[in-house]
Protein backbone atom coordinates (compact mmCIF):
# COMPACT_ATOMS: atom_id res chain seq x y z
CA UNK A 1 0.00 0.00 0.00
CA UNK A 2 1.14 3.43 -0.58
CA UNK A 3 2.20 6.02 2.46
CA UNK A 4 0.24 8.80 1.78
CA UNK A 5 -3.57 8.92 2.31
CA UNK A 6 -6.20 11.18 1.22
CA UNK A 7 -7.93 11.26 4.24
CA UNK A 8 -6.94 13.17 7.33
CA UNK A 9 -7.57 12.40 11.56
CA UNK A 10 -11.31 14.25 12.17
CA UNK A 11 -12.04 14.59 8.65
CA UNK A 12 -16.18 13.53 7.66
CA UNK A 13 -16.32 10.65 5.34
CA UNK A 14 -18.67 8.48 3.65
CA UNK A 15 -18.23 5.22 3.32
CA UNK A 16 -18.97 3.67 -0.63
CA UNK A 17 -18.23 0.12 -0.64
CA UNK A 18 -19.29 -2.43 1.76
CA UNK A 19 -21.83 -3.39 4.13
CA UNK A 20 -21.88 0.47 5.72
CA UNK A 21 -22.18 1.90 2.45
CA UNK A 22 -23.31 5.13 2.60
CA UNK A 23 -22.74 6.21 6.00
CA UNK A 24 -20.91 8.90 6.62
CA UNK A 25 -18.30 9.22 9.93
CA UNK A 26 -15.64 11.13 11.51
CA UNK A 27 -12.36 9.50 11.20
CA UNK A 28 -11.01 8.69 14.71
CA UNK A 29 -7.42 7.37 13.52
CA UNK A 30 -5.53 7.16 10.49
CA UNK A 31 -2.67 4.11 9.48
CA UNK A 32 -0.93 5.00 6.30
CA UNK A 33 1.21 2.33 6.51
CA UNK A 34 -1.27 0.21 6.21
CA UNK A 35 -3.59 1.98 3.96
CA UNK A 36 -6.61 1.70 6.79
CA UNK A 37 -8.46 4.11 8.78
CA UNK A 38 -10.81 4.28 11.66
CA UNK A 39 -14.13 5.33 11.53
CA UNK A 40 -16.73 6.54 14.68
CA UNK A 41 -19.38 4.35 15.09
CA UNK A 42 -18.82 1.94 11.62
CA UNK A 43 -17.53 -1.56 10.93
CA UNK A 44 -18.53 -2.12 14.34
CA UNK A 45 -17.44 -5.85 15.67
CA UNK A 46 -17.76 -7.86 18.64
CA UNK A 47 -15.00 -8.50 20.75
CA UNK A 48 -14.73 -11.07 23.64
CA UNK A 49 -12.63 -8.73 26.37
CA UNK A 50 -10.85 -11.04 29.60
CA UNK A 51 -11.22 -9.02 32.62
CA UNK A 52 -7.12 -7.58 33.69
CA UNK A 53 -7.80 -7.35 37.27
CA UNK A 54 -9.69 -8.19 40.13
CA UNK A 55 -12.82 -6.82 39.97
CA UNK A 56 -13.26 -5.59 36.25
CA UNK A 57 -15.92 -6.46 34.13
CA UNK A 58 -15.29 -8.76 31.27
CA UNK A 59 -17.86 -9.77 28.47
CA UNK A 60 -18.62 -8.96 24.90
CA UNK A 61 -17.80 -5.52 23.80
CA UNK A 62 -18.39 -3.73 20.34
CA UNK A 63 -15.09 -2.01 18.72
CA UNK A 64 -14.86 0.03 15.59
CA UNK A 65 -12.52 -2.03 13.19
CA UNK A 66 -9.58 -0.61 10.51
CA UNK A 67 -11.07 0.14 7.10
CA UNK A 68 -9.41 0.28 4.00
CA UNK A 69 -9.52 4.35 3.07
CA UNK A 70 -10.45 3.59 -0.43
CA UNK A 71 -13.17 2.69 0.65
CA UNK A 72 -14.36 5.50 1.60
CA UNK A 73 -14.97 9.64 0.34
CA UNK A 74 -14.16 12.82 2.18
CA UNK A 75 -17.10 14.56 2.66
CA UNK A 76 -17.04 18.63 2.04
CA UNK A 77 -17.48 20.86 4.53
CA UNK A 78 -19.52 23.49 2.54
CA UNK A 79 -21.18 21.94 -0.62
CA UNK A 80 -22.21 18.22 1.62
CA UNK A 81 -21.14 16.27 -0.94
CA UNK A 82 -18.94 13.29 -1.09
CA UNK A 83 -15.78 14.46 -3.57
CA UNK A 84 -12.41 13.51 -4.37
CA UNK A 85 -9.55 15.69 -2.92
CA UNK A 86 -7.80 17.94 -5.29
CA UNK A 87 -4.93 20.15 -4.24
CA UNK A 88 -3.75 23.36 -4.89
CA UNK A 89 -0.46 25.39 -4.08
CA UNK A 90 -1.19 28.73 -2.24
CA UNK A 91 1.01 31.60 -3.09
CA UNK A 92 3.13 30.66 0.18
CA UNK A 93 4.39 27.85 -1.63
CA UNK A 94 1.85 25.70 0.82
CA UNK A 95 0.05 22.82 -0.65
CA UNK A 96 -4.44 22.63 0.36
CA UNK A 97 -6.44 19.83 -0.09
CA UNK A 98 -10.09 21.26 -1.82
CA UNK A 99 -13.28 20.01 -2.98
CA UNK A 100 -13.43 18.37 -6.52
CA UNK A 101 -17.09 19.61 -6.58
CA UNK A 102 -17.48 23.17 -5.24
CA UNK A 103 -13.51 24.16 -4.68
CA UNK A 104 -13.66 25.05 -1.20
CA UNK A 105 -10.67 24.14 1.08
CA UNK A 106 -11.40 21.33 3.62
Amino acid sequence: MSSKLHVKKDDTVKIISGDDRGKTGKVLEVSPKEGKIIVEGLNLVKKHVKPRKMGDQGGIVEAESAIYASKVQVVCPSCKKATRVGHTILKDGKKQRVCKHCGEEL
